[in-house]
């Protein structure tokens, strides 16, 4: 649409935006009303889709095999997973990066973007950072079962007890353990204050007694006052620049797990920088893996649009030239230093038994990517773009297994050793896939999955938006 130009030195008319708006972030010319009625009648009235029920289906069948699983571990112990001397950790700790790195992409959408007054994150933000509470659930399970005895994982708290047991703080272990509960928690509460606004629009249009209950007590007494707003902003602000540090902390503290070992490959300072790229990396891959289904099960055209997909690939694409740069590094530095050690076990990443899984990480995270999200028309059509997600998320996952098969050959051949995982370590692996779409599903289901109140403010003013609220700033 065209744009007429307006005479040096005169001011827009009344009505008319200081700068052109020409990525529209609400389409179709909704209201506050309208708004509310579309994303709220998704969980109070509106039938879900055939899709919802599938991927439901599926998500908790996987999530049986996980029970299923998991109580085969506890009867016999860890020993029926593949793990062996010299790959003590095994699909435990690949899993538990993977999931962790899935999560970040919520608190960076959710926080950093809010810091930069990035608006377009709205449509995105609520059920980004479903996801980064859901797989950090899922990360967290991992240590745990790895333990053998998970009954004790309280041990790795520093506290005053009788048997006299302190953690060991030379540990990453006991550095994950206070990375992830911070970072989980400070998600959790951010997610919750969040949501506040608008359990409290659903209880005020809940038709059925139980909804308006259960709805009401979670509102905790919301009005939508002028002090409400004050301080939920506040509040809000705040716990955005607590979780901003924690984009950049928690994936480096666990990429220490790697970092702090004298294996080779291993011992290099590029990996903190490098694990944060890669995380952001599979997280955006993952929103847009569930934000494309979403948006066409329930006809989410007007509020998640193709200029929402096309920035979210452009992240993508970005992140995956850092990624792309990490692993070009790692192979020039191990040439260039001139360490037996780390060539070699470049070469046997490469070339060696376990090459295939090398090499799909090369196909599936830059090559895939890095060639096709440069088309603008691929950013925004549905099936390549979904497949190039799926394509990030495989190759994350495989960038971590090559990182891990890394202790099959280190320095001393006599200690040389195979990895292969059994049926149980799949099992798992699947099993928390299961309880990641279980919790997911569940929550669109009953919570709203696209923030209704911040969606009120990107109307525009004449719409009643414009940050309605905002100007109650000034309130005692």
């Amino acid at each position: 649409m065209a744009i007429a130009e307006l005479p040096p030195g005169t001011r827009p008319p009344a009505g008319m935006p200081l700068e052109p708006e020409l990525h529209p972030l609400v389409e179709n010319k909704h209201g506050l009303v309208s708004v509310g009625d579309a994303l709220g009648e998704i969980v109070l009235s509106r039938p879900h889709p055939k899709g919802w029920l599938l991927g439901f289906l599926a998500g908790f069948a996987m999530l049986q095999v996980l029970a299923v699983a998991v109580a085969w571990l506890f009867y016999l112990g860890v020993g029926i997973w593949g793990i062996n001397v010299p790959v003590a950790w095994g699909f435990a700790i690949v899993n538990f990066v993977w999931w962790i790195g899935i999560g970040h992409a919520g608190t960076l959408i959710s926080a950093i973007l809010l810091l930069m007054h990035q608006k377009w994150r709205t449509s995105i933000n609520r059920f980004s950072e479903s996801m980064t509470i859901f797989a950090v659930m899922c990360a967290g399970m991992f240590p745990l079962l790895h333990m053998g005895r998970p009954w004790f994982f309280y041990w790795l708290y520093p506290f005053p007890n009788v048997a006299g047991v302190w953690p060991q703080f030379r540990s990453p272990l006991t550095w994950d353990v206070f990375a992830v509960t911070t970072y989980f928690t400070v998600s959790l509460v951010f997610w919750y204050t969040g949501l506040i606004p608008d359990l409290a629009s659903l209880r005020d249009a809940a038709q059925k007694r139980w909804q308006r209950i259960i709805y009401g007590l979670l509102a905790l007494g919301w009005r939508g006052s002028a002090i409400h707003w004050r301080r939920y902003e506040k509040v809000y602000l705040i716990l955005a620049g607590i979780s901003t540090p924690l984009v950049l902390s928690v994936h480096t503290v666990v990429s220490f797990d790697f970092a702090v070992s004298i294996v080779p490959l291993w011992h290099a300072t590029i990996f903190p920088p490098f694990f944060v790229a890669g995380a952001i990396y599979s997280g955006f891959a993952m929103v847009v893996a569930l934000a494309l289904p979403i948006r066409r099960w329930y006809h989410l055209e007007d509020f998640i649009t193709d200029h929402h997909l096309d920035l979210c690939a452009k992240v993508m694409l970005a992140t995956g030239f850092l990624v792309t740069y990490g692993y070009f590094s790692e192979a020039w530095m191990a040439w260039y230093g001139h360490s037996l050690y780390e060539w070699g076990t470049t070469i046997e990443r490469m070339f060696g038994p376990y090459w295939w899984t090398y090499w799909i990480l090369i196909l599936t995270n830059c090559v895939i990517p890095l060639t096709l999200l440069w088309s603008s028309r691929i950013r925004r059509s549905y099936w390549p773009l979904m497949l190039i997600s799926i394509s990030v998320l495989i190759g994350m996952w495989f960038e971590r297994y090559v990182i891990v098969i890394t202790l099959t050959r280190e320095y001393i051949p006599s200690d040389w050793g195979r990895y292969a995982p059994t049926m149980w370590d799949y099992a798992t692996m699947i099993g928390s896939m299961g309880l990641f779409l279980t919790l997911f599903f569940l929550f669109i289901r009953y919570l709203p999955m696209i923030s209704i109140a911040e969606m009120r403010e990107m109307l525009p003013r004449n719409q009643g938006g414009g940050g309605a609220h905002s100007i109650m700033e000034n309130a005692p």
